[in-house]
């Protein structure tokens, strides 16, 4: 493969990015790009004189995405119940403030999670990103587990797939899996990308099988994982990474 040529004005060794970004030190980083295991636009580049742009190229180490440096921060939140989705609610309600009390960056989260709904909510200072995770037009998939009222036969799926018509319009789910039953309740697993309020709820209640409890478990890329109720992580280097490639970034 030809070795692909970049401008060098305004940019600095590849070795050296990697290294700021935390992929391996700058021998290790030459290391992975003599072994063809570092791409810059999409093309191997394994000469080390090689100057990128960290802002404007796009760089991969073994397929993954090394986000470009950025002062923003970018944050993963486990939602409890019972706390509304706002940085300050005017009827003295727990809001999220509570959660980034003390820090010197405005943050805003991106989306929003029904009050009596808990998990993953993204908090950011990141306007470009916040918008394209919201903007319909990029269909960013959440995932959701709903312990719901009644026994979900297996056709079911099929039947949220092809879609039903609600009051505001028709909703589909982009997958279902029923992941345990028993005592006239049933615990459901679903990917959804449609963005309108109490999309699931509504769902699910359209079809005869109320939700009970109701959590969030992923956002496009990201897994809320472990990550216990009420606290705060910063997203990894891999997860900001994944975050900009499916919204084009």
């Amino acid at each position: 493969m030809s070795e692909v040529e970049f401008e060098d004005t305004g940019a600095i060794r590849l070795q050296k990015v990697l290294a700021q970004a935390g992929v391996a030190s700058r021998r290790a980083s030459e290391e992975l790009m003599a072994r063809g295991r570092v791409e810059v636009n999409g093309e191997v580049v394994t000469r080390l004189g090689v100057r990128v742009d960290p802002v404007r190229d796009v760089i991969r180490v073994d397929g993954r995405r090394v986000p470009p440096p950025s002062e923003h921060a970018y944050l993963l939140l486990n939602k409890p119940r019972g706390v509304v989705s706002t940085m300050a609610d005017e009827s003295g309600r727990p809001d999220l403030a509570r959660f980034v009390a003390g820090r010197d960056d405005r943050l805003f989260h991106v989306g929003r999670l029904d009050t009596d709904t808990s998990g993953l909510l993204i908090l950011t200072n990141d306007g470009d990103l916040a918008h394209r995770l919201a903007h319909p037009s990029f269909e960013i998939a959440k995932t959701y587990v709903a312990l719901v009222e009644g026994q979900v036969p297996n056709s079911l799926g099929r039947t949220l797939s092809e879609g039903v018509e609600l009051d505001d319009g028709p909703a589909a789910v982009d997958r279902f899996v029923v992941r345990d039953r028993g005592k006239g309740r049933s615990l459901v697993e679903l990917d959804i990308h449609i963005g309108r309020n109490r999309i699931v709820r509504r769902l699910l209640d359209h079809v005869g099988h109320p939700v009970v409890e109701l959590t969030r478990t992923g956002f496009g890329p990201l897994r809320l994982g472990d990550l216990k109720v009420g606290t705060m992580r910063d997203l990894s280097r891999d997860e900001r990474g994944d975050l900009f490639d499916s919204v084009g970034i």
